[in-house]
């Protein structure tokens, strides 16, 4: 398994693509937090905090994850190297945690580098050092959690098509609808009576919880269990297959 994880790993960094979608993902955040006007400009706010990096990432995780995820099982169908896949010593379910842990690890290596922004702020505040370091790792492990449910549905979303485009397309809309479409339904006045729990099965709802600087448990199994779930769901679609 560990020579598959190191190979989807490989494939992904010596990719032209694969760096493309690193820097555009980065340099989107800095647009955002530094140059266009708005909330989560980090200029033009009174106090020092990257709440809006923590607001716009989500968003941008959307199209971020899909495109590391999306080559992971529907590449393997289009050249028909998943039945030799099938063929080594591994199970399904370690396949597709290896192409899961993988697309965790490219999405950490995403992500760390906007630690830059926060020793920025770090730097920048009056005193220095001025910033709610409570609320900001929570933010963090928040984003761990909210990235690892996208890669879930991006490995899924990956097993359903051999076309990357088509995969790419499925992992957008799947993680708009966990991260806002259910918040959109439950907001409709039809919903009014269950809004509470439609609000249990929503990513931003179990995300904004654990950006308040407080990691409750009930957040935590959420996301693994999400987790779970899809992977279980894209196991299912790979052994039938057989």
């Amino acid at each position: 398994m560990i020579a598959l994880l190191k190979k989807e790993l490989s494939s992904f960094l010596n990719s032209l693509i694969g760096y493309v979608v690193i820097v555009v993902f980065l340099l989107m955040m800095g647009l955002f937090l530094w140059v266009f006007p708005g909330e989560p400009n980090i200029l033009m706010n009174q106090y020092a905090g990257i709440d809006g990096l923590f607001s716009i990432t989500p968003y941008l995780y959307i199209f971020l994850v899909p495109a590391i995820t999306m080559k992971s099982f529907s590449e393997e169908k289009k050249s028909g190297t998943i039945e030799f896949l099938l063929t080594k010593p591994l199970s399904e379910f370690q396949i597709i945690l290896a192409k899961y842990l993988a697309g965790f690890v490219l999405l950490l290596i995403a992500l760390i580098p906007s630690f830059v922004y926060y020793f920025s702020v770090y730097k920048l505040g009056n005193p220095v050092g001025n910033i709610d370091i409570g609320s900001t790792n929570g933010s963090y492990i928040g984003l761990v959690m909210l990235g690892s449910a996208f890669v879930s549905v991006g490995i899924f979303a990956s097993i359903l098509s051999d076309s990357q485009i088509i995969s790419f397309l499925i992992g957008v809309f799947l993680s708009f609808f966990f991260l806002s479409g259910i918040e959109s339904i439950a907001s409709i006045p039809l919903f009014n009576s269950i809004d509470w729990i439609l609000l249990e099965f929503s990513l931003n709802s179990h995300y904004l919880s654990m950006s308040r600087g407080v990691i409750d448990s009930r957040d935590i199994i959420f996301f693994i269990s999400f987790n779970a779930i899809f992977i279980l769901l894209t196991q299912l679609k790979l052994e039938s297959r057989k």
